[in-house]
């Protein structure tokens, strides 16, 4: 079976769509909607135009996937989702303000402590044991940390 002997019918793309939100359903990631959506609105062109060849339906799926895709990255990006727990998926951002008391010094400008229930990797001036620190930032899997 080749491209040009390949013919699809506008409910083949709708089927496709179909699919394509069932999948993304499953895996949750805006990706395959925006193709499910390009594939709705490629039937609904071949509905239309029903002369229309595979090969061209084809590349009109794929530039439309391209474009809707990177349109949602771009309003994404320039408005973000509120929410009343922006900080709920970033634990270390949650501890950005709390004051630590020490127990396991601070040398070299590291440390360790436990914060919440984990145990953190500390960065930061040097300071003995019993030394009150104040979370200031989060910088990879550690907590950024001054004297308070």
């Amino acid at each position: 079976m080749t491209l040009e002997t390949l013919s699809f019918v506008y409910w083949h793309w709708w089927l496709f769509a179909v699919l394509l939100f069932i999948i993304e359903m499953m895996v949750p990631a805006t990706f395959f909607l925006w193709m499910g959506v390009s594939a709705v609105a490629v039937g609904i062109l071949s509905f239309f135009v029903p002369d229309l060849r595979s090969s061209t339906e084809l590349i009109i799926f794929a530039v439309l996937s391209v474009i809707s895709v990177i349109a949602w990255r771009f309003y994404q990006a320039k408005n973000p989702s509120k929410t009343d727990h922006p900080t709920l998926n970033r634990r270390g951002e949650q501890y950005i303000g709390r004051v630590v008391t020490l127990t396991k010094p601070i040398g070299d400008g590291f440390g360790k402590e436990k914060v919440g229930s984990t145990l953190w990797t500390l960065q930061g001036p040097d300071a003995d044991i019993g030394t009150k620190v104040k979370i200031t930032g989060v910088d990879s899997a550690g907590l950024l940390v001054e004297i308070a």
